[in-house]
């Protein structure tokens, strides 16, 4: 981390936090927007707004972190490896961690290790991201597919955007959900009131399509099969969530992080999501293949808690 503090100056007028700082620095105002929403800027100790207007000694301070260098650095990470040719590799990525290197995540990523057992990957998304066709988040684990050559990585791409692609989660979600089998439909873009996470009401969005059936009901909670027809980011965690059963776990979009069942407390360290099917055409033969990776051991755990009650 680096930082910079200084004092607003005597007879400096009255203005916009971010105004302020953008003609004192080198940095544009888009840049300083950001800085303030991600709280790397404090006026007198404190995080203010881009509204706040500066005043004479007033003691700002800017943080700034450590950015990834451009270098995906070898690590040698275990992975558990679905399947792999000469032409991709499909992974079942755990729980806690991030795919790529970037701001606050520099090492420990799953490209750190995929580097280190791959030597060759596509040159698309490089260097940090090499071969990466989606993403799944830091917490959610399961199945993702990365390819070793550019022809492979347009192809798969090609894949998903025209939707062949088949993908199947299980989540466990707080509430018992009515519906046996259902289907949650809305645009999901950017949230109006914070940048850092999307809803079904932006202020302009892109269809969102997940389909769902239940498989269990516990006391305040249920294990559903999810179906993702399109790919929007959170899609899943944001659907349920508007629908009043937000993911266990899920800090950003219900903030359910344990049950109370009985006299005792589970908890959910981590949202309770799982990539556990992928289904596609392999690019070279064009043969259908389904990959599959079992529950981990947090949600079975869990699961498994909710079932003792």
């Amino acid at each position: 981390m680096r930082k910079i503090n200084y004092t607003v100056a005597p007879g400096t007028e009255a203005e916009r936090l971010d105004m302020y700082i953008t003609s004192q620095s080198n940095h544009t105002r888009s840049q300083v927007q950001k800085m303030i929403k991600d709280g790397l800027i404090t006026v007198n100790g404190k995080i203010e707004k881009m509204r706040y207007h500066v005043k004479e000694g007033d003691r700002i301070g800017l943080t700034f972190p450590d950015e990834p260098d451009g270098t995906l650095v070898p690590e040698d990470i275990p992975l558990d490896i679905i399947y792999e040719d000469e032409h991709m590799i499909v992974v079942n990525k755990p729980p806690h961690m991030v795919v790529y290197p970037a701001l606050g995540n520099l090492s420990g990523t799953l490209m750190n290790a995929l580097i280190s057992r791959c030597t060759i990957l596509s040159t698309v998304g490089a260097p940090l991201r090499p071969g990466v066709v989606h993403r799944l988040d830091k917490d959610t684990s399961g199945i993702m597919v990365v390819a070793k050559k550019d022809a492979i990585y347009y192809n798969l791409i090609t894949q998903f955007k025209e939707r062949t692609v088949e993908k199947h989660y299980r989540a466990l979600v707080f509430g018992s959900i009515k519906e046996d089998k259902g289907e949650i439909r809305t645009l999901i873009g950017r949230s109006r009131s914070n940048r850092k996470k999307m809803s079904v009401k932006p202020w302009r969005g892109k269809e969102a399509v997940t389909q769902f059936e239940v498989l269990n009901r516990f006391q305040s909670a249920s294990l559903v099969k999810v179906r993702l027809i399109t790919g929007r980011t959170h899609q899943i965690r944001v659907h349920f969530s508007s629908r009043g059963y937000p993911v266990l776990g899920d800090r950003t979009y219900g903030n359910k992080t344990e049950l109370r069942i009985g006299e005792k407390t589970i908890c959910f360290p981590r949202q309770m999501l799982h990539a556990c099917s992928l289904k596609l055409d392999h690019p070279v033969t064009g043969s259908s293949m389904t990959f599959t990776a079992a529950l981990p051991e947090d949600m079975e755990r869990a699961i498994g808690e909710m079932v003792q009650k």
